[in-house]
């Protein structure tokens, strides 16, 4: 396991920190506030990690959980609130999969305060939260980009 995490990681040169996940072209949606909210998920879900991986303290771990849940509910209301007035045709699918999604990080945060940062909850974070959000905006929130920009 410790292997495979390490082989997620790469080296962020500018700021010589490990990162698992680094914002590209890739995941723009072309929705400037939406995107600027993916870069703050991303950039969370890179701190806990790195948090994770230097072994901070329970802390400064719980400090970066907090903000991840806390903000997830906060861009997924946000979005959800453009599905609506653009009237998404995949709304209640979508809202679905960022429910599930919370619960995901709901377990996480969960997991952590009766373990700690142990390997397996970093690669849980990698999995369940850092893999599922990007895939989940190359994707879904991509579709959801596009209708709402041909239907402004």
């Amino acid at each position: 396991m410790i292997i495979w995490i390490l082989a997620n990681i790469n080296i962020n040169k500018k700021r010589g920190k490990k990162m698992a996940y680094t914002w590209d072209k890739s995941l723009e949606t072309g929705n400037l506030i939406i995107d600027e909210q993916h870069k703050s998920l991303i950039n969370a879900i890179n701190e806990l990690l790195d948090a994770c991986s230097q072994g901070k303290g329970r802390v400064e771990v719980q400090k970066t959980l907090n903000f991840l849940s806390d903000y997830v509910v906060k861009h997924f209301n946000d979005e959800e609130k453009l599905q609506l007035k653009s009237k998404y045709p995949d709304y209640t699918a979508h809202k679905k999969l960022h429910e599930d999604f919370k619960k995901d990080v709901a377990e996480i945060v969960s997991e952590f305060e009766k373990g700690g940062a142990t390997i397996p909850l970093v690669a849980k974070v990698n999995r369940s939260i850092g893999d599922w959000l990007i895939k989940h905006i190359k994707t879904m929130d991509k579709k959801v980009a596009q209708h709402i920009n041909l239907n402004k």
